[in-house]
């Protein structure tokens, strides 16, 4: 779908349906009031997704050996 004019009208009776499509398709809806357009209804922009790689760079630090850490003399055998 590119580009569709509508009453205010047939708007109000098929808006649901109207704001399905744009969803689906994509597009533009001129919704016009007695022959002069009133507003257009166009799809919302989706925000770009951002990889998390290298977000905590700079913001945390680790102190000492996370990976092999020796646990044995917190416990009482």
């Amino acid at each position: 779908m590119k580009h569709r004019v509508v009453s205010v009208t047939e708007f109000k009776a098929t808006c649901l349906a109207l704001l399905d499509e744009i969803a689906e398709r994509g597009g533009t809806i001129t919704v016009t009031k007695r022959g002069r357009p009133l507003v257009t209804v166009s799809p919302a922009r989706r925000a770009a997704w951002k990889s998390p790689e290298g977000s905590w760079i700079g913001k945390v630090t680790i102190a000492g050996d996370i990976v092999d850490t020796e646990t044995t003399e917190r416990w009482e055998v």
